[in-house]
């Protein structure tokens, strides 16, 4: 027969005690949840106290990643985003309101993460980040969260973890569907084992060109933070060598796995050019608004206005001119001779800004401008 011992363990109770003291009274009562979690309790907490995680963008991948890394208490967050919040964003930005627009993201993002958790530390880089800085910026960090949109910088985000050996944390999104997963953890897998050959610029249309479900970075963000958080604890499996894909439309998720690639880490700089749309916009490119561009087709000659999008994009809504897709754009260089002044366009102003780059270098006697943000600025200015 067996005795169940009415008596407190009182050696027990004192050492959780003495772990608590590692919190104050108003840590202990934010924290409550979690440290009453067997698997992560006071050292877990205390290891989230004090890692030091860097997001890149606070955009819809960055804002809940970093929503829920500083409601779980991690004491040092970074966050680096160049960009200013515009109405377009809330839908699935959701640290932002409508009181924000126009405000440099990271900035807002810190203020509103401090409110929200005073027991934490948050430093904000607003300046874009590129192969001068990104070093600098990422080397006293334990860890990288990537929720950037863009290929160049994916690839510097994770050429800067491998020279610093520290993990980082991968989420994309395309229309319904995301992708997490975890490269450099351990000697493991790097972006550049499961993609080895970056797409062509223009290639790979950007949620803005193509359109995204609002929810569905907010799902993906919050993965992110899932297996930060495991890294930075110790719990759990962590995705090194597998990618998880979700389907929003058909409700499922299934995981890839992929090895590690001997030349993924070959290098041992940081390359010279990643790409124009890591750093910030060319001060050199001439930018026209919506409500200039009416003035402008207005005129006697007015300039040649030239759609880059691909033609089905023009169909379902153009603002005029000749449809000339990016990437035909050298086959249509005689056409363009007559016309000394030309305004480019796309849907949000990517495009038009690389066929600018092309156009300008063919052709340097003509005047060509380019449509701040593209047809999608239509809305925001009428």
């Amino acid at each position: 027969m067996f005795f169940v011992s009415k008596v407190p363990c009182f050696g027990v109770d004192l050492i959780l005690q003495k772990r608590l003291t590692m919190f104050s009274p108003s840590e202990q009562h934010y924290y409550a949840r979690q440290l009453s979690l067997p698997e992560l309790g006071p050292e877990g907490q205390q290891k989230l106290k004090k890692a030091r995680v860097l997001v890149i963008g606070a955009g819809g991948l960055g804002c809940p990643a970093l929503t829920y890394l500083a409601a779980a208490g991690v004491g040092t967050i970074g966050i680096v985003d160049f960009d200013r919040v515009e109405v377009s964003n809330l839908h699935r930005q959701v640290l932002f309101t409508v009181a924000d627009v126009g405000r440099l993201k990271a900035e807002v993002a810190a203020e509103r993460l401090q409110s929200q958790n005073p027991h934490i530390a948050l430093h904000s880089y607003t300046e874009g980040l590129n192969r001068d800085n990104a070093l600098t910026i990422a080397k006293d960090y334990d860890l990288v969260i990537d929720g950037s949109d863009n290929f160049p910088t994916r690839y510097l985000v994770n050429d800067t973890c491998v020279l610093l050996d520290i993990p980082l944390v991968f989420g994309s999104i395309y229309k319904f569907e995301g992708q997490v997963s975890v490269f450099n953890y351990q000697g493991g897998p790097t972006y550049r084992c499961l993609y080895p050959i970056p797409p062509g610029e223009g290639e790979v249309p950007n949620c803005a060109e193509i359109g995204v479900l609002g929810i569905l970075p907010g799902i993906i963000g919050s993965l992110q933070a899932v297996e930060a958080i495991k890294l930075i604890t110790g719990l759990g499996e962590v995705l090194s060598g597998k990618l998880l894909v979700y389907d929003a439309l058909r409700a499922s998720f299934h995981s890839y796995q992929f090895s590690a690639q001997p030349d993924s880490r070959s290098f041992r700089t940081l390359q010279d050019d990643y790409g124009t749309t890591c750093a910030l916009p060319n001060p050199e490119l001439e930018e026209i608004t919506i409500h200039e561009l009416e003035e402008l087709m207005q005129e006697a000659v007015p300039p040649l206005l030239v759609d880059v999008r691909e033609p089905d994009e023009y169909a379902r809504f153009n603002l005029g001119g000749v449809n000339w897709p990016l990437k035909t754009l050298s086959q249509h260089l005689p056409e363009l001779l007559p016309y000394p002044e030309v305004v480019l366009y796309c849907q949000t102003g990517v495009r038009s800004r690389k066929a600018y780059e092309i156009l300008s270098e063919a052709l340097p006697t003509h005047h060509f401008r380019h449509l701040k943000g593209g047809v999608a600025a239509v809305g925001a200015w009428s």
